[in-house]
């Protein structure tokens, strides 16, 4: 099993459209859109808790949500507090690191880069 690293800086920039996960000295570091977030979160107003269906509706997120505050939970999570009024999830840092946006991250996940 893989450690997975704890991030070395954590901020919001643009108003809270952007956080950036600083992982490593070396400059690994992902520029997280907003509702990218927003529509990854696994809480169980979210995601329903025995099946893991969906139950968030894409539709209801607005296009420019924002995060209005960063929370450190323990030494293993994120707390995020949404514009649009959601404040119950947590982000644990391997989930935010399997969903890094950055090239290198994308690329190795095969995805397309953009």
């Amino acid at each position: 099993m893989t450690a997975v690293p704890l991030p070395h800086v954590v901020r919001r920039h643009e108003d809270g459209a952007i956080i950036e996960i600083g992982w490593d000295a070396a400059g690994h570091a992902g520029r997280y859109p907003a509702r990218l977030l927003r529509l990854a979160c696994q809480c169980a107003a979210c995601v329903e808790e025995m099946s893991g269906r969906p139950m968030l509706d894409p539709a209801t997120v607005p296009d420019d949500v924002r995060a209005l505050s960063l929370r450190l939970v323990g030494a293993y999570a994120l707390h995020i507090t949404w514009s649009d009024g959601h404040s119950s999830g947590i982000y644990p840092w391997d989930r935010l690191l399997a969903l890094c946006p950055c090239d290198v991250c994308t690329a190795r996940r095969g995805a397309p880069t953009t």
